[in-house]
């Protein structure tokens, strides 16, 4: 069985039409089963699977998708994927089985998780009054960041330097972790 982390899924999720969504190529891969597999749950199961629960990408899309990943994941696929929602991925996993399929499953929702307290939390920062309540903001965001990133943070001695780039604002904030 293959350890699935959250840094694993926060890599495979894109954005598709104002939704995260991942593409069925890559979920298959984190269940650790062949594309096909998870095409046929979704064919076999269509009342678990109403519409928003899995996007049916657009030829436009699709070449879209591969022409912004010059080292796409997705090889020479030449039948354009669907991409599943969160809940869709949810709706998945009461189809699919076992122990790897229990742990992907726990790791998918996490990082969706982690993922919007931190868009949330970002969000906010914008809209903080005071310098004070800026800086609690900024200390969340950074720990959302840090378990998001896990072991891929470069440590030196006990502290991490983020600098985050969004459009026109530009955040440094340094975390120190506890050993």
């Amino acid at each position: 069985m293959n350890l699935i982390k959250i840094e694993d899924v926060q890599d495979k999720v894109l954005i598709l039409r104002n939704e995260q969504v991942i593409i069925d190529s890559d979920v298959a891969k984190l269940y650790g089963v062949e594309t096909k597999r998870i095409n046929e749950a979704v064919r076999n199961n269509p009342d678990k699977f109403p519409e928003g629960y899995v996007l049916g990408l657009t030829k436009e899309e699709w070449i879209n998708l591969k022409t912004n990943f010059s080292t796409s994941s997705w090889g020479g696929k030449n039948k354009i994927p669907n991409a599943f929602t969160e809940r869709g991925l949810y709706m998945l996993a009461t189809i699919l089985k076992g122990r790897q399929a229990v742990q992907t499953t726990l790791c998918i929702i996490d990082t969706f998780v982690k993922l919007r307290e931190l868009s949330k939390t970002m969000a906010s920062i914008q809209n903080a009054e005071d310098g004070k309540t800026q800086k609690k903001l900024l200390q969340k965001g950074g720990e959302i960041l840090s378990d998001i990133m896990g072991d891929n943070l470069d440590i030196a001695e006990s502290e991490t330097e983020f600098e985050i780039n969004f459009a026109m604002i530009k955040l440094k904030h340094r975390i120190t972790r506890k050993k």
